[in-house]
């Protein structure tokens, strides 16, 4: 099957897919998310239990054409509503959680709680975002603009699991990433540099089968093939990375805002390191965005 490339792609592929994912969203309160709701169960791919808050009668009036495929479970208060969540995952009731009109702090209280969470012992919890960029060939996979402010060789290393697997999710059969910085030189003035090279040999020798990883470098020479040509550098991935791995969370944040505010990017954007799929959006997310997350968070357990 051919890759993803567009978030219509994605859609389409959803609507053909035949089934629909449980999702459990906690405190659906407000018009985009309710709005992204109807949008993902018009499509066929979802099964919705709103958990915690009711919504308003015009909320739920919205919801009403779907009501064969949305059921309530009322919870008083943001953490009872997140841990009810969390423990409907955990008992195989739900396949996706997605965060509504609540604190993150919240949702991660639930989820991060270690005897009745969502993060395995062990596991590293991240965030990717997928981003269709106006004039861009193809969607481009970020991570981390959320979650993990300075990360550890450990931590940068489940950061490039989890996005070379979401990429396979996509249909990307060889994914190429590109591990972000402001220089192509390896140089211990800069001990990341000296990590990424130690990952770049080893996806050269196929430790990670067909991924093609390639660092350092900077935005442009991992996504423009005429700026490698430029500075002379001979790169696997050829100017055509389809996933971006930035050195921290102040310089990923930072690209996302600047390619969605000046680029007019689309964007989804996903928890992983979980069990299952955490749809993390943000309240400013507009109902398309968080349409696009729970499509992405479905695709990535297809």
């Amino acid at each position: 099957m051919s890759a993803i490339r567009s978030f219509d792609t994605l859609l389409a592929r959803l609507a053909h897919v035949h089934r629909r994912f449980r999702v459990a969203v906690i405190n659906a309160v407000d018009a985009s998310t309710i709005e992204a709701l109807c949008s993902a169960l018009e499509a066929g791919f979802v099964e919705v239990l709103l958990v915690g808050e009711a919504p308003s009668a015009a909320l739920a009036q919205r919801l009403a054409p779907f009501a064969d495929h949305v059921r309530r479970v009322e919870v008083e208060g943001e953490d009872a509503a997140a841990a009810r969540a969390v423990d409907l995952v955990r008992q195989g009731e739900v396949d996706i959680l997605m965060k509504g009109l609540l604190h993150t702090d919240n949702l991660l209280r639930a989820v991060l709680n270690k005897e009745q969470g969502l993060l395995p012992a062990g596991r590293v919890l991240s965030h990717i975002t997928v981003a269709e960029i106006p004039q861009f060939p193809r969607l481009l996979f970020i991570t981390d603009v959320a979650v993990i402010p300075e990360p550890t060789d450990q931590q940068r290393e489940s950061q490039v699991a989890y996005v070379d697997a979401l990429c396979r999710s996509f249909g990307i059969e060889a994914p190429r990433i590109g591990l972000v910085h402001f220089t192509e030189k390896v140089s211990p003035k800069y001990p990341l540099t000296l990590h990424y090279r130690t990952l770049a040999e080893a996806a050269a020798q196929g430790k990670m089968g067909t991924t093609v990883i390639d660092g350092p470098l900077d935005i442009r020479t991992c996504v423009d093939p005429e700026a490698l040509r430029a500075k002379g550098i001979d790169s696997p991935l050829q100017g055509e990375a389809d996933a971006l791995v930035f050195p921290n969370l102040e310089a990923a944040n930072g690209f996302y805002k600047t390619i969605t505010y000046f680029a007019h990017a689309t964007v989804s954007g996903i928890l992983q390191g979980t069990t299952h799929p955490v749809v993390l959006t943000s309240r400013g997310d507009d109902s398309r965005s968080k349409l696009l997350s729970l499509a992405t968070a479905a695709i990535s357990i297809l």
